[in-house]
């Protein structure tokens, strides 16, 4: 199929989708109105809660929920065809991520800005909120852990990218100053990501490396991460991490707009098979299909994270509440998009050209065949990143941008995005902890209401756990349950929020069936990683996926028992109507 086609078609289909089925569950379903007051005003502070204009937020929280997640995933699942990823990105951002994302959202609005942990205690019940609390903040410890390692292995495999990414700081200050001074936020960004792609093609010719092996390198760039992420997390939003998340939402308009351009002049063929029979009759070798398939591709349909970050920093940040529908169910469609055009650089960009290991050029199916000959040839992070990055350098090509410029553009705005997730994850973590430190007045008990002590304490934990292992790998040892669990939690977020519709008397189908669909895929996958951990006796594994199930199940035994007492409820008030 033709890849210009195939980008027309899906990308109507999303303007659709949000102009009709999103503005029906923002306007019929959660009914916006601009009458309620968001957290934003009621606890201002200037540091965590800050009223801010919506296309600000809009960027803050696309920059924050995309990350490496709506890339990797989509350079992993194509290996059982471009057809079944796509579809599950197309349908699963409009019908289930988009509603997720907006959802956490509101629901968060509209209570005072609290995470969707603890809401918890007061939708389903008190003892289910420290189960769901446990849940996020074992979530959040791998991916700062992990991320950590992931930018340090970038800036090795990437170092024209060190210069950039790490200019982008007193760039994005800059702009946060002349903001706050009352510049105009459209000219002022538009200078910065000038700035930005300045330092770009200036990193192609100042390569930063640093000394020794490539392990004691991640190693180092870690520490660096973590005392970046330490500060970065405490300071005022409005003073780093809403003008680098504005930058970084720009470099990502630009770099898709240049792969659009780039399928328009050269509009390839989808080389890749529309599905892989050899890779879903592979068996023990490659995961099968289902459910694996619906873990792999995560951010770019559907993210338990997501909801992390809607009700953690960029609930906090709204200013108008009909400003949720475009920050929550669009920004998921514009990850949607973005999932779907690294779909088509990696299914026909890649064929346009890749070099073998031998020095071989291949192109067509061939370079398909050959990145995705077997489940171990696309493993590691390099082969995920190296697949996109050519794919989508090809394209620019097509218009006239050389293949090392482009292939840093993209080195830059992944390794950009990665750092926008440890940042907002680590800010996510704290306020999480500090909630699960709450006393029964609502006050944060001592030391731990001190942003910097929780904070610390966040990045302390993260830190032991990345240098558990060699070359900052020690999150590794967790890896293998975050894909599951990450997609759990989006089920539990579907959950909390039907808790919530039934509660308010509302239809709950629009995320009951989304949350039953992604609890029996997610319930599946963890029964079959808890065989494979049993398999290779990992007592720590087995141990941890076994606490998960049992906190999974009180939590759907709680949930489903305040469905039912608030669907009982609507019955008894329209009896007595009638």
């Amino acid at each position: 199929m033709n890849s210009l086609l195939l980008m027309v078609i899906t990308f109507l289909g999303y303007i659709v989708a949000y102009q009709f089925y999103g503005k029906f569950i923002g306007h019929k379903i959660f009914q916006l109105t601009n009458k309620n007051k968001m957290p934003a005003h009621e606890f201002e502070d200037g540091v965590d809660f800050v009223p801010t204009k919506k296309h600000i937020v809009l960027g803050h929280h696309f920059t924050t929920i995309a990350g490496t997640g709506p890339i990797v995933g989509p350079a992993i699942g194509i290996i059982w065809g471009w057809g079944p990823a796509l579809l599950w990105i197309f349908f699963g951002s409009i019908f289930m991520g988009a509603v997720h994302d907006f959802s956490a959202l509101i629901i968060s609005a509209r209570n005072q800005g609290r995470t969707l942990g603890d809401l918890t205690g007061n939708l389903i019940s008190p003892s289910t909120k420290y189960a769901f609390q446990f849940i996020i903040q074992f979530l959040l410890w791998i991916v700062l852990a992990i991320f950590a390692m992931i930018m340090g292995i970038l800036f090795v495999k990437y170092p024209q990218s060190v210069f950039p990414v790490w200019m982008e700081i007193p760039i994005a200050m800059w702009l946060g100053y002349e903001i706050k001074k009352g510049k105009s936020d459209t000219l002022y960004s538009i200078i910065a990501v000038v700035l930005m792609y300045v330092t770009i093609f200036l990193g192609l010719y100042i390569p930063i490396s640093l000394p020794g092996s490539a392990n004691a390198q991640i190693i180092t760039w870690a520490v660096i991460l973590f005392g970046y992420v330490f500060i970065a997390s405490t300071l005022p939003v409005q003073t780093l991490l809403q003008p680098r998340d504005y930058i970084n939402s720009h470099e990502l308009l630009i770099a898709m707009g240049l792969l659009v351009l780039g399928v328009v002049f050269a509009h390839p063929q989808m080389t890749a098979p529309v599905v892989n029979e050899a890779a879903k009759a592979a068996g023990t070798d490659i995961p099968n299909l289902m459910p694996i398939l619906f873990i792999t591709i995560a951010c770019g349909a559907i993210s338990g994270f997501h909801s992390l970050a809607a009700s953690g920093t960029t609930v906090k940040q709204v200013d108008k509440e009909k400003d949720t529908l475009a920050i929550g169910y669009g920004g998921m469609i514009l990850e949607g998009v973005l999932a779907t055009i690294v779909l088509i650089a990696i299914g026909g960009g890649l064929g346009m050209g890749l070099a073998s290991k031998d020095g071989t050029l291949l192109t067509g199916s061939a370079a398909y065949a050959s990145h995705y000959a077997s489940w171990a040839g696309a493993a590691g992070l390099g082969a995920k990143l190296e697949a996109v990055i050519v794919g989508a350098a090809n394209l620019m090509t097509s218009i006239g941008i050389p293949k090392d410029l482009g292939m840093s553009i993209m080195a830059v705005f992944v390794v950009s995005f990665a750092g926008t997730t440890l940042d907002s994850a680590t800010r996510i973590q704290r306020f999480s902890f500090q909630e699960i430190m709450k006393k029964k007045d609502g006050k944060v008990m001592k030391p731990f209401d001190n942003r910097f002590i929780s904070t610390g304490i966040v990045v302390i934990l993260a830190a032991i756990l990345t240098f558990l292992q060699p070359g900052g790998k020690g999150a590794l040892i967790l890896w293998p349950m975050f894909g599951a669990l990450n997609q759990l939690l989006a089920a539990l977020a579907l959950l909390i929020a039907t808790v919530y519709l039934s509660s308010k008397g509302k239809n709950i189908l629009v995320t009951f069936i989304p949350m039953v669909f992604m609890l029996i895929m997610t319930i599946w996958a963890m029964f079959i990683n808890l065989n494979k951990f049993i398999g290779m006796k990992n007592g720590l594994l087995i141990t941890l996926s076994v606490i998960i199930m049992l906190l999974t199940a009180w939590l759907l035994i709680g949930a489903f028992m305040a469905l039912a007492k608030n669907l009982k409820n609507r019955e008894v008030v329209i009896e007595e109507e009638e």
